[in-house]
């Protein structure tokens, strides 16, 4: 399934959030590939401020059942073909990684450490796509479930700011358009010098 190499520049602009998965499974193997490059993402006095809970292959299937207890509510009065639908969501990824970060108790350190962690999973997407892998970030409510916390290891200091799944797709979504440039960015100066 590895395709061309892509430039860097490539890899930005045609990199889409994918959430139509095939349901293909996604080998271990790569996904290490993908975290041990990932992780040259700068981060402040190189905490290196990220851990990861990755399941694929059996282990994904395992995990599909923590994600049914935590991520459907009240999985248990559904009829099995509303249940499936429900699990849509999840069953098509081919394995997840968790991104958990440490939760400084100092405000400079905490948004510093959040802010390379996001950088490092912008890395991994890139490298996803890279091998032909898509994949989708998500912040699902129950993330914080004590629960579900519990049954990743997360520690008290902890936090997942990412259900990264991982996944091959059979169609690539449109590109949503961005804001202009002209919208975004205003160059130092030019007010002072229109007076």
């Amino acid at each position: 399934m590895n395709q061309q190499t892509l430039s860097v520049r490539e890899a930005i602009r045609t990199r889409r959030s994918i959430k139509n998965f095939n349901g293909q499974p996604v080998d271990q193997e790569d996904i290490e590939a993908i975290l041990e490059d990932a992780v040259w993402a700068p981060n402040h006095g190189n905490r290196n401020p990220w851990r990861f809970v990755v399941a694929s292959g059996k282990q994904y299937t395992g995990f599909l059942e923590v994600l049914r207890e935590y991520g459907v509510p009240n999985w248990k009065e559904l009829t099995p073909e509303d249940l499936e639908k429900q699990m849509k969501k999840f069953t098509g990824a081919g394995a997840v990684a968790m991104v958990i970060v440490p939760e400084d108790a100092r405000q400079k350190e905490r948004l510093e450490d959040f802010a390379a962690a996001s950088t490092c999973i912008q890395n991994i997407q890139l490298l996803a796509w890279d091998r032909g892998i898509g994949t989708c970030w998500k912040t699902p409510v129950f993330l914080d479930h004590p629960k579900l916390r519990e049954a990743l290891g997360v520690q008290s200091g902890e936090r997942i700011i990412s259900m990264l799944q991982f996944g091959y797709y059979d169609e690539i979504p449109k590109a949503r358009p961005r804001k202009p440039l002209e919208e975004i960015v205003t160059y130092y100066g030019n007010a002072s010098e229109e007076e």
